[in-house]
């Protein structure tokens, strides 16, 4: 049985931005860009030394060669023709740059943007930044390299600065999955989405309702993860109930993660009768915790999640479905629309809906 819930669109105005890399104002306009002469000045080098230094040709010391591959990343110059974008010829390709391609939300989101993207002759490159070593890294390498027509950043946590670095690229940036200061974007209301999913809990007659989250153990904070924290909250106080520290649960994320937040759970005074799991693989993995427990899900024990993954399907699990092809195929779509130059939303938030499963069911009377 599948419920709508929510569901909402608004448009965001893009942000100027000013690079920080200390490059002359030519540098991060598009409409005057630097050209090897330029590289040459600041570097102190000449012309050839350049192009010679940028092709990785021999005959250039490892030090010059360094120095013009700085200045070049500072005046965001790149010497081909076609991986430059102020070329003004479209690549035929987009990044695709997400923290994991091994998670659902990301494998899922990736299969999706591939498909749209192909459907309109683009290629995709996809850049897996796992952690904030990986993402500095990123940030700082391509816009010297320039390859692609557009960038979609997936669900990426990027500092202000990381996102006025990429602004260099000159070319469209989307957000699938989330939002980042005026950016064109697709996203959930995650906060909505938690809320209702809590809100379920309630109607279903539950007053002890616990919420287990993951950290990545990089200590990353995920927008998301405020939010769906903020639902549970608000949730909890318009039902006139206590936002109780004890069980709200973090746990590293791995295998175990759900059978530690269980045990957790049931050594605290007056143990929760409800779970809202962060994710459908978190609220999945307290089943099984619970199971182990000798507790049974929902006799025992009311658990949702939030995705719509297959796994809520196979444990029976209730879920809010965040719809991720979705996102995808409308941030594909902002996308190509940005780089044609065609007129469109630049925005837009996708609906969520409650999937029933059965795992919500009113708490046992107590004795």
């Amino acid at each position: 049985m599948e419920h709508e819930d929510q569901e909402g669109a608004g448009e965001a105005a893009p942000a100027a931005s000013t690079p920080t890399t200390g490059a002359p104002a030519s540098s991060a306009n598009p409409a005057n860009p630097a050209n090897m002469a330029d590289v040459a000045r600041v570097a102190g080098v000449s012309i050839a030394t350049v192009s010679r230094a940028l092709r990785d040709v021999p005959g250039v010391g490892d030090s010059t060669r360094e120095r013009v591959r700085e200045v070049a990343e500072q005046l965001s110059y790149v010497i081909s023709p076609e991986a430059s974008s102020l070329s003004r010829r479209e690549t035929g390709r987009v990044a695709v740059v997400m923290p994991r391609i091994d998670v659902w939300f990301y494998s899922t989101m990736l299969s999706g943007l591939e498909r749209a993207l192909r459907a309109e002759g683009i290629d995709v490159l996809v850049y897996q930044v796992d952690g904030p070593a990986e993402r500095g890294a990123f940030v700082r390498d391509l816009p010297a390299r320039r390859k692609v027509d557009a960038v979609i950043l997936a669900a990426l946590p990027l500092s202000p600065e990381q996102r006025d670095r990429l602004d260099l690229l000159g070319v469209p940036m989307v957000i699938a999955g989330g939002q980042a200061r005026g950016l064109p974007h697709v996203d959930v209301d995650d906060r909505a989405m938690a809320r209702a999913a809590v809100e379920r809990l309630v109607a279903a007659g539950h007053r002890d309702i616990a919420m287990v989250r993951t950290s990545d153990t990089d200590a990353t904070t995920w927008d998301a993860d405020l939010l769906r924290v903020a639902g549970y909250r608000e949730a909890l106080a318009a039902a006139g109930l206590e936002a109780r520290p004890e069980l709200l649960v973090t746990e590293t994320y791995g295998v175990d993660a759900g059978t530690r937040a269980v045990e957790r759970l049931l050594a605290v005074d007056r143990p929760p009768t409800a779970v809202f799991g962060y994710s459908d693989e978190i609220a999945a993995a307290v089943s099984v915790g619970a199971r182990r427990h000798g507790l049974s899900v929902p006799d025992d024990l009311s658990v949702i999640g939030v995705d719509g993954h297959p796994m809520s399907e196979l444990f029976g699990l209730s879920t809010m479905d965040q719809n991720v092809e979705r996102q995808a195929e409308e941030a594909a779509g902002i996308a190509v629309r940005l780089i044609r130059g065609e007129p469109g939303t630049r925005s837009v938030r996708v609906r969520h809906r409650f999937v029933d499963r059965g795992s919500v069911q009113p708490p046992r009377p107590q004795d």
